[in-house]
């Protein structure tokens, strides 16, 4: 049996794949999309993985070296739709060298405290 991705969006600029095995969401590259329209393919895939309500889910952001206010927007909604899925543990792994990291990914466990921030 393969593990093959539910989705996988890859562009020239940015890339999110998701693992079903560890039930990883990897964003790598920048999100510098116009409004929630354009995050709409990237938001189907969130919401897929909440509905299926995994016992955790990973979002692994040590590659996402940019992403602007639409999509904190995004992942900002989707940490408050998990945190409303009470069963669900949420790990956010982050790093220390892409400055938005730092201000912004304390701001998600602020919108949900039980979150596990990982920050390298």
């Amino acid at each position: 049996m393969t593990t093959e991705p539910i989705e996988s969006i890859k562009t020239e600029e940015y890339t999110v794949d998701y693992d079903k095995e560890t039930t990883t969401i990897s964003f790598q590259g920048s999100l510098r999309l116009s409004g929630m329209e354009e995050y709409a393919p990237i938001v189907n895939i969130l919401e897929t993985i909440a509905n299926q309500e995994p016992p955790a889910i990973t979002l692994n952001l040590l590659e996402l070296e940019f992403l602007n206010s639409s999509g904190i927007s995004m992942l900002s909604k989707f940490v408050i739709k998990i945190r409303q899925k009470k069963e669900i543990n949420m790990v956010v792994k982050g790093s220390k060298s892409i400055p938005w990291q730092g201000k912004s990914l304390k701001n998600l466990q602020r919108l949900m405290p039980s979150l596990t921030l990982e920050i390298e």
